[in-house]
């Protein structure tokens, strides 16, 4: 098998794009996706400031070192959830990855909080990985506000995007389906939020990851079993080793025709937002935000 660039031995096959690359040949093909994830759908420039969040897996480190790569002004920002042998191992991943590269670096420790995971798995009388999602989700926001950074970027990469948007679709979740994308714009005491790998499936990132010697952490979390998106994940890769490149004209159709349609409905029908009375984040639920109310539920009250 030879590279399609260079004629060279090929290392990887991509059945989607109908081509095979060498090491070198590769790492420039990922890097072209990414600049042409960002430029097409404007996620933000070089003179902006981005965060990127940094959970220790192979993706937000790879969109982290890229990122670098490409000259953009990056801080990483890692959330130490404080689960036993999971959270040290992943922070201690993180650490030495940004050390190792030369990154700025900040982290946010729950347990300092009040908001360590298995506490908060203690005292919910329902599934922790909504709570933890949306404790990481109030931080990664409120780090990126208080910072002054101009956007934040997750490692959420095509595999993700097309679960969750199948997920969506099968419950007609009208809300999440109207600001799904790539680019979510900063408004109402929200952060910019952006997905520069949208255009790149899990196996990319992980070829990008293994050819860079980037070190990730690997275990799952503990918590974690049973979760949808693993199912959803695997229907969607059956199809698309049955159909290759299906996963990315799906998605890309969906944010050309299918997202404007849903955003409309939602700014004529969706529930106004207004700020938390405790914290000043933006809910639409009431008087407090979720992560006030788990707060409350952890201390009890």
């Amino acid at each position: 098998m030879k590279c399609k660039i260079c004629k060279a031995q090929a290392v990887v096959a991509l059945r989607s794009h109908n081509a095979a690359f060498c090491p070198d040949c590769y790492l420039s093909f990922f890097s072209r996706q990414v600049a042409k994830g960002i430029e097409s759908q404007k996620l933000f420039t070089r003179d902006e400031r981005i965060l990127v969040a940094l959970s220790g897996g192979k993706d937000s480190l790879a969109l982290m070192l890229e990122l670098s790569r490409q000259g953009y002004d990056v801080t990483g920002l890692h959330i130490d959830l404080g689960i036993p042998d999971s959270s040290p191992a992943a922070r201690a991943v993180v650490e030495r990855f940004c050390e190792r590269h030369s990154l700025r670096l900040m982290v946010k420790d729950m347990a300092a909080e009040g908001l360590a995971i298995p506490l908060v798995k203690e005292r919910l009388n329902r599934p922790v990985c909504s709570a933890c999602g949306k404790i990481k989700r109030h931080f990664f926001n409120k780090a990126a506000l208080d910072g002054g950074f101009d956007a934040l970027a997750t490692g959420h990469n095509l595999d993700d995007e097309v679960a969750r948007l199948f997920s969506n679709t099968l419950r007609w979740d009208t809300a999440y389906l109207s600001d799904q994308g790539p680019r979510l714009d900063g408004e109402d005491g929200f952060a910019r939020k952006v997905k520069p790998l949208w255009r790149l499936t899990e196996f990319e990132t992980a070829n990008y990851a293994f050819l860079m010697g980037i070190e990730h952490h690997v275990a799952a979390c503990p918590y974690s079993p049973g979760a949808s998106f693993s199912t959803l994940k695997g229907l969607m890769q059956r199809l698309e080793a049955a159909m290759p490149g299906r996963k990315l004209d799906f998605y890309q159709g969906f944010l050309q025709r299918g997202r404007p349609v849903f955003a409309r409905r939602e700014a004529e029908h969706g529930d106004p937002l207004a700020p938390c009375i405790r914290c000043g984040y933006p809910t639409s639920s009431g008087d407090t935000c979720g992560v006030c109310r788990i707060r409350a539920a952890v201390a009890g009250q």
